[in-house]
């Protein structure tokens, strides 16, 4: 089956196929459209959609729900993320699993609803409290909209822990025609950990907080033991990389953009590839170094330079390193990443 839909709404038909339960949020632009598909869908599939008073509010819903073993979803954008913070902090401090969708707009502060990628940091080095991680993946089309939105569901539950999906305004509101998966996701069993109200789980225990300090040592050194395993699901595309003299990355609707770009150098002769990350934490750092190798990179992204620090500290090599971005909304065009290719590559010769 095929429709033409929203990213936006692709989260949301991804979600019902991941088998999601619960959903509850608060509306804000250019995220309101999966609240909104949320409202229409779930009723009708006896699932519980809620309109919390809040995003605090919605988040804590959601460490509720995550308790008792239910697969939950919120979504949010900016501000509301901000608000999530601390939630999210608890989530993943006791090891409950939840799935967050950032559609990025411009900040810092209100800003406006416009595209951009400055949340980079605050999704993948954690900007709430504590030595926590999240699960980060970026999408860069309708279908990956879906698809990753139940790879989310699939890697909290693997690890139990948060996992964000980390989107744009772009992504979210822009139509491609979306190829609806062949299953739902066979439900996970929680039993082991979750508290369903019944005998068999009433030894199950859910916390963050152990006040010995030995304890809660020893707690966050399981987390970074935990953590470490992810790396094992790593993810991210490469195109036209074997041959390139020059390899561009970025993520979302960034890498999109640099996609166009390597196929107008190609169509120049200048020999160029891709470097697309799903995954942002755990960064597929093997992958990025075998897809560079000791070529100059080139990152597109809309923000300040953060991706581009992620790039840097993961490349094992010294490779030359230049960066093209936009803020405030604007979009980068393809012929301006075109000329930042050519003017690495004649500086290099």
């Amino acid at each position: 089956m095929r429709a033409f839909v929203k990213g936006n709404e692709a989260v949301t038909i991804g979600a019902v196929y991941a088998g999601c339960d619960v959903y509850f949020g608060y509306p804000i632009t250019p995220a309101s459209d999966i609240a909104h598909a949320a409202a229409d869908y779930f009723p009708q599939l006896g699932k519980e959609f809620l309109q919390a008073e809040c995003e605090t509010g919605a988040i804590n819903m959601i460490f509720g729900a995550a308790s008792t073993g239910k697969l939950a979803m919120t979504a949010s954008s900016g501000p509301g993320i901000s608000l999530m913070q601390e939630g999210m902090s608890y989530l993943s401090g006791a090891q409950l699993p939840a799935v967050i969708v950032n559609v990025m707009r411009v900040g810092p502060g209100l800003g406006n609803i416009g595209p951009e990628q400055g949340d980079y940091n605050q999704a993948v080095k954690g900007g709430g409290h504590g030595n926590y991680r999240t699960i980060v993946l970026a999408p860069a089309s309708v279908q990956e909209m879906c698809d990753l939105t139940i790879k989310a569901f699939q890697m909290a539950y693997k690890y139990r822990n948060p996992a964000v999906v980390l989107a744009d305004a772009v992504l979210g509101q822009m139509m491609e025609f979306l190829t609806y998966p062949d299953q739902v996701w066979a439900r996970p069993e929680t039993a082991d950990w979750a508290v369903h109200g019944d005998a068999g789980t009433r030894k199950n225990l859910i916390t963050s907080i152990y006040l010995d300090p030995d304890l809660m040592e020893e707690h966050n050194w399981q987390l970074q033991r935990k953590f470490e395993t992810m790396n094992a699901d790593a993810m991210a595309k490469a195109y036209k990389v074997d041959d390139a003299d020059i390899v561009l990355t970025g993520y979302g609707t960034s890498a999109r953009i640099a996609r166009s770009a390597v196929d107008a150098l190609r169509d120049e002769g200048i020999k160029a590839g891709l470097f697309r990350p799903q995954t942002l934490s755990p960064f597929p750092t093997d992958q990025l170094n075998r897809a560079v190798r000791d070529r100059p990179i080139l990152v597109v992204e809309l923000s300040n330079g953060q991706y581009r620090d992620d790039v840097k500290l993961h490349l094992e090599g010294c490779n030359e390193i230049g960066l093209l971005n936009r803020m405030g909304g604007n979009l980068m065009q393809v012929d301006e990443v075109v000329a930042k290719a050519k003017s690495m590559l004649k500086g290099a010769n």
